[in-house]
């Protein structure tokens, strides 16, 4: 399978065909050809802003002669009536982009907002706070960043950038030890540098890819705070560690001070409500 990464101007293309499609007729109809003027992007609620990248990039798309002029930067702690940016041009052009690019900025700011809401909680820590593959389809690239503009990071990007070996492929290989073997075996075969992480769900299962290797992190899935001290200290720094699972706002601080190096969170991108932002015109 060839694998082909989208770039960002790729999918918003992709988003302005699904939107726009054979034209604007709202716009086309009530606004006069040539009509020129601004409009501000308003901010109405507290939070991070994200997506200033963006935004100028579905403008040009949908009509190069639309001038951009950012207010305010990405990460920015922004309060109701905040101005992010002033744009200025054809106002057909500019209504035609309103909504795409109000979707682009408030689902990555809300994304951001969560993500610097928990960071927060560990900031202090060496622990690193990852994002997961729970993502709105065509839209990982700017969900991710919205993610790095939070204080988090990101885990793999998809499929084809890393090795993860979840428990679904535990069980199918016939066990730990079998999936790790295969795997080594693959990475021989294809020739492919890739990193290698294992979920494991418990401490057998731990003590024995322990015990065989061929890995360089390893999640915990669904440990209570008091198993994953334990196994980190079992671990003792000869792999990364990773954990995952049922972790809440109110138990991440406690699984931070196990000393896991990394905790993955899947609620920073799949259960996040967008910030409240509107793209006013200015008459």
């Amino acid at each position: 399978m060839n694998v082909k990464i989208s770039t960002a101007g790729e999918l918003i293309s992709l988003a302005i065909n699904e939107d726009v499609g054979e034209g604007d007729h709202t716009t086309l109809a009530a606004i006069p050809e040539g009509t020129k003027g601004k409009a501000v992007l308003l901010c109405k609620e507290q939070g991070v802003l994200a997506g200033m990248r963006v935004a100028p990039m579905v403008f040009n798309l949908i009509d190069e002669n639309i001038e951009f002029k950012p207010l305010l930067a990405d990460g920015t702690h922004i309060l109701p009536g905040d101005q992010a940016f002033e744009v200025s041009g054809p106002f057909r052009s500019i209504l035609t982009a309103e909504r795409l690019v109000l979707n682009y900025l408030q689902r990555m700011s809300g994304i951001a907002t969560r993500t610097y809401a928990l960071w927060s909680l560990v900031s202090d820590l060496p622990v690193k706070l990852l994002d997961t593959r729970k993502t709105t389809p065509n839209m990982r690239v700017f969900e991710k960043m919205a993610v790095r503009i939070g204080g988090g990071y990101n885990h793999r990007f998809g499929l084809f950038d890393m090795i993860l070996i979840k428990n679904n492929h535990v069980d199918v290989a016939g066990g730990v030890t079998n999936v790790l073997k295969q795997t080594q075996q693959y990475l021989e075969r294809t020739g492919h540098k890739l990193q290698v992480e294992i979920e494991v769900r418990n401490m057998d299962e731990l003590q024995e890819a322990l015990n065989c290797g061929g890995f360089q992190r390893v999640m915990f899935d669904n440990f209570s705070v008091t198993e994953m001290r334990k196994a980190v200290d079992i671990v003792n720094h000869r792999f990364e560690t990773e954990a995952s699972g049922g972790i809440t706002e109110q138990t991440l601080r406690d699984y931070a001070l196990t000393g896991v190096d990394f905790i993955s969170v899947g609620a920073l991108t799949h259960h996040v409500r967008s910030l409240d932002m509107s793209l006013r015109a200015l008459i």
